[in-house]
């Protein structure tokens, strides 16, 4: 798997989890400000997109995880 791809899968995971919590109607719900985590997550995806630059996944590649295509 590259790196790309894990930090597109953690992503969506981390944005499910946020959700799962943060929502009222869900059985894991514990906290409102849980949709906090989604907006900071959703921040960042922005970000790389636009400056084409992701700490998570310059950590991955520094971890030996192939960069992709």
């Amino acid at each position: 798997m590259t790196s790309w791809q894990i930090v597109r899968i953690v992503a969506g995971c981390f944005i499910l989890l946020s959700l799962a919590l943060g929502i009222p109607g869900s059985p894991l719900f514990v906290h409102q400000w849980w949709l906090g985590f989604t907006v900071f997550v959703g921040i960042n995806l922005l970000q790389s997109g636009v400056s084409k630059w992701c700490l998570m996944e310059s950590i991955l590649r520094k971890l030996g995880v192939s960069p992709g295509n």
